[in-house]
């Protein structure tokens, strides 16, 4: 029993190593762009849509109405990284049920990659909507003795994200294919089921974790002293502090 399709070697050649977490990515992204391409080669405005867009127009709206719930403010510049996050490790996961299929979000690699996108993205959007000295002044409060505490926390919620999600996809499969050898009828049906809500579970809990990484580097942009007056921060949808 492989606990990580990282075990997986299908092609191997010098320092050239194919595993089953870089092949299945691969398949992953190929049948996303595939299918977003589909989807989106015959949008209609009318009433007369097609079942895959009305399909994509709830999913779209879905991540836009979470974020605009978390964030507070306009969910435009979040949503191409949050909803390709959440879609990603969502297809992954429920792909989890096709035979042969090794999700890569099972696979630690994938899932700290996934996390390392988050952790240099919070820094891209806060530093973009406040400006880089006061976004750095933030490590430095409420004084500067703070500074390396702050570095470890942003290190530490980042490798927390990643042995989260890596964790509860990799139990899954085990328990999973545990289950599979004691009763190989019954419990596995069930243990599939469980595992699609479980997949879908855990790809909402990380680009909430990441929405809301996010939705914190640039709040303080609203509740700094050179904010801008309040009937122009209320248009731009700041989050207010209790």
């Amino acid at each position: 029993m492989t606990i990580s399709p990282d075990q997986t070697v299908w092609f191997e050649f010098g320092f050239i190593r194919i595993s089953s977490t870089l092949l299945f990515t691969w398949l992953v992204m190929a049948l996303l762009v595939l299918l977003a391409r589909w989807i989106t080669h015959r949008l209609a405005a009318d009433a007369t849509l097609s079942p895959w867009q009305n399909l994509l127009e709830v999913l779209v709206e879905g991540i836009q109405g979470q974020i605009r719930d978390i964030a507070r403010r306009d969910s435009v510049p979040y949503l191409p990284f949050v909803g390709t996050l959440f879609v990603f490790i969502a297809t992954c996961n429920l792909l989890a049920i096709v035979p042969g299929f090794e999700p890569p979000t099972g696979s630690l690699s994938t899932t700290t990659a996934l996390a390392l996108c988050v952790l240099v993205a919070v820094p891209l959007f806060g530093i973009r909507r406040r400006g880089w000295r006061a976004y750095l002044r933030d490590y430095l409060e409420p004084t500067p003795i703070m500074l390396p505490l702050n570095l470890v926390g942003e290190l530490a919620r980042t490798l927390a994200l990643a042995v989260r999600l890596y964790g509860n996809v990799m139990s899954g499969a085990v328990v999973g294919a545990i289950l599979l050898i004691i009763t190989p009828l019954f419990f596995p049906v069930l243990m599939h089921a469980l595992e699609l809500l479980t997949g879908i579970i855990q790809a909402y809990i990380f680009a909430v974790l990441a929405t809301v990484y996010l939705a914190a580097a640039t709040a303080a942009h609203d509740l700094s002293p050179h904010a801008s007056s309040p009937s122009s921060s209320e248009d731009e949808g700041r989050i207010h502090e209790p």
